[in-house]
């Protein structure tokens, strides 16, 4: 079996999928974190690797930028693979107070400027998006055994990269801690198909104050910590 957008056959995919928008970084995260890898996924060059950690059987799926993008490899993982838990590890422009950069923000919710949201229900209905729990509380738990303080909070995720229209000061001002394109988009999928689902994000530049940001080597290559986080908390979930 295929599909549309995804080579792979059945059983390629493990029930968990760490899902980078950059392919590279999935490259990355399979040949620097997991053992008997096998490359399933080439097509449009949006890897991706199963193999395993620690003894477990664990995925990795580039899916691009932005909620259209993400959610064709969502649909598909989740529809015709037996996909279950899908956790994003991604970058995010920094915005709260305190926020710094390489911080590893969790998102437990996340607004959003994108139709896609609106449009699922009816006028009137403002859907809030949220993290899977469990998913949140265990990955709380490991970054702070692994010394890590992660952020915690709602993320904005932006239907534009290129957007003066947001008022980001506001909504950093009301709590959002970071903004990216993509969170929204998964927990409102997870809602629909009923997987679970996590955002765990590291800080790749700051919306305000200080000009530094990382390059895009680095964010290929050395968010480490959010990386490490996700397949503890995937393989705590496991057991």
């Amino acid at each position: 079996m295929s599909t549309p957008h995804i080579e792979a056959q059945n059983g390629d995919y493990a029930e968990t999928v760490l899902l980078p928008g950059d392919p590279l970084r999935a490259k990355y995260i399979a040949e620097n974190f997991l053992t008997n890898v096998k490359q399933v996924n080439s097509v449009r060059n949006a890897f991706g690797y199963t193999g395993e950690y620690k003894g477990h059987r664990i995925s990795v799926q580039g899916s691009g930028m932005g909620i259209p993008s993400m959610s064709i490899y969502i649909n598909e993982l989740v529809r015709f693979y037996g996909v279950k838990t899908i956790i994003r590890v991604g970058s995010c422009g920094g915005m709260a107070p305190g926020v710094k950069l390489r911080d590893v923000c969790l998102a437990s919710g996340s607004s959003t400027d994108s139709a896609v949201v609106a449009n699922s229900f009816a006028a009137g209905v403002h859907f809030a998006p949220l993290a899977d729990f469990k998913l949140l509380d265990t990955a709380y738990h490991v970054a702070k055994n692994m010394g890590i303080e992660p952020k915690v909070g709602d993320i904005f995720a932006a239907d534009r990269f290129y957007n003066d229209d947001i008022d980001m000061k506001k909504l950093a001002d009301y709590g959002v801690i970071g903004t990216e394109m993509e969170s929204a988009g998964l927990y409102l999928l997870a809602a629909k198909l009923h997987f679970r689902a996590l955002s765990v994000l590291t800080v790749s530049d700051l919306l305000f104050g200080s000009q530094e940001k990382t390059t895009a080597a680095e964010r290929e290559k050395t968010f480490n910590d959010m990386i490490k986080i996700s397949l503890e908390t995937a393989i705590a979930q496991a057991d």
